[in-house]
């Protein structure tokens, strides 16, 4: 049987470049705060949704379909190509750091460590509301 969890996150946020502190002789690599409150929801998130299931140890498939907010200076007409699919988001976050941020988020929780995505499917799109859904699926060994 193949085991599959979803759950869905409020608000978009890519995971933010690494920061650097000096302490002394010493450099410190520390995760921007809100980089860290962002992953904490999605973290959240697939607490509840795993319920008391162990993670997985098998490889898995990631999906993630990134629903960001319709800019408020776009006029109706090109409101409804966003909503209805016709014109997509060329601008930040990118898809790769909202997935980068889903997948650190949730090692540990859903699977064992993000090196078992062996596969993964991002959807970007305009919404009217902001958001991550997300979907793994263990993906069955031979």
């Amino acid at each position: 049987m193949t085991f599959i969890v979803t759950f869905e996150v409020d608000g978009v946020h890519g995971k933010g470049r690494p920061r650097f502190a000096r302490r002394g002789n010493f450099v410190q690599t520390y995760t921007d705060t809100k980089t860290k409150s962002y992953e904490t929801l999605i973290a959240d998130a697939a607490k509840k949704a795993m319920g008391g299931s162990e993670p997985l140890k098998t490889p898995v498939s990631l999906f993630c379909y990134i629903r960001l907010p319709i800019p408020k200076s776009y006029p109706k007409k090109r409101l409804e190509a966003c909503l209805s699919g016709l014109e997509r988001p060329l601008k930040k976050p990118d898809w790769d750091n909202v997935a980068k941020a889903v997948a650190d988020a949730i090692n540990g929780i859903v699977y064992v460590d993000d090196c078992q995505i062996v596969d993964a499917h991002i959807t970007k799109v305009y919404a009217a509301s902001a958001g991550v859904s997300v979907l793994v699926k263990e993906i069955g060994t031979i």
